[in-house]
Parts: C-alpha cells; structure tokens; sequence
C-alpha cells in the first residue's frame, strides 16, 4: 500500500509539471449522419471514444453500444456563465483531409480547390502566430457523391498552469461570495434603523 501511495505521488507530480500530449482523432461522414472520435493520453492510454449521431432534437453521444448521453439544443442555448482555461491548453498538431464527390465536373473541382484555398489561409494566419504548431490540409476528390473529413488534433496540457487557473476562479467565487454576504447583512442592518 506504501508503495501504491508513493508511485501515485510522484506519477502526479509528473503530470502535474510536464506537458501532458492528448491525441484526438475525429472522423465525419456527413452522408451517414455519423462521427466517430477518440481521444487518448500519449496516445497510448484511451481515455474515451464512440461516435456522435445528430437528431432533430439535439445531439447524441454513444461512448458505448449500452451507454450514450444526449444533450438537447434548447439546453446548449440557454445563457449560462462558462469557465474557460485556454493557458493550459496549446493546439500542437492539427491535421486535417477534407473528401468530396464530384471529380468528374467543374463544381465538384472548384469546391475541392475553394476548401484547399482556405485551408491554406488558415495555415498561414495560424502559423505566423503559432510558429511550432504542426499543420497539415489536404483534399481528395472522388467519384462517388460524398462528403466526408478526418482530422488528427493534438494538444498540450500543461497541468501546473491549468491548477492555477482553477485556484483563482475557486478564489474569485469565494470572493464573489465574501462580498455579497457582506452586503447582505449591511443592506438587513440599514432596513432594521
């Protein structure tokens, strides 16, 4: 058991103070209304994977043939306050093939060369402002009608800046907190005078 608590100690300083690599790779077939995904640590370790099938109310996630969840547009909507880290988190490796039909006509060649143009544009926004990110876009035309795309998505998470950020939105709502008690029991003194 000592020995369990001393390798978990340092597996998670570890991971606490080196990057973390989490490898997604998604694939989309628009025809078949299917979205298949995986996302692994190192690429080694799974962390989750299933496909993702859209409905006419909302969306549903099958991480199994026995578990699924299923998130409703009108709740997606709904105004809500959103805790975001993004200091944590560098995009490192985005790769991407965009597949059509139509390779036998005009319109099919001109959507293949318009969807390689601004794949190309995006390459050279995002790598003047991300030197180090690895970038990749292709598109393949075939003969068959079809609309399909594939990307590999690695990002870097880096565990010490993503505990920071996380003790200083814990220190802002105790904060928030703090203050709204204090008003509440000056505003209950000022109505008993």
């Amino acid at each position: 058991m000592g020995e369990f608590f001393v390798y978990s100690f340092f597996t998670g300083i570890l991971l606490f103070l080196f990057p973390v690599f989490v490898h997604t790779d998604v694939y989309v077939d628009i025809r078949e209304n299917r979205t298949n995904f995986s996302v692994r640590l190192f690429r080694l370790i799974k962390i989750v994977g299933g496909y993702i099938k859209l409905k006419t109310d909302g969306i549903a996630i099958h991480l199994s043939e026995k578990k699924a969840a299923f998130f409703s547009f009108s709740k997606m909507l709904e105004p809500r306050r959103r805790f975001q880290i993004t200091d944590g988190i560098q995009l490192y490796k985005f790769h991407q093939i965009i597949e059509t039909g139509g390779a036998q006509t005009i319109w099919g060649i001109m959507i293949a060369s318009t969807l390689q143009s601004f794949g190309g544009a995006a390459y050279a926004v995002l790598k003047t402002k991300h030197p180090f990110l690895s970038l990749k876009n292709g598109t393949l035309l075939a003969e068959k009608p079809c609309l399909k795309y594939s990307a590999q998505i690695v990002v870097i998470i880096n565990g010490l800046v993503i505990a920071i950020a996380l003790i200083k939105k814990l220190l802002e709502v105790i904060i928030n907190w703090n203050r709204k008690k204090r008003l509440t029991a000056f505003l209950k003194k000022q109505q008993s005078n």
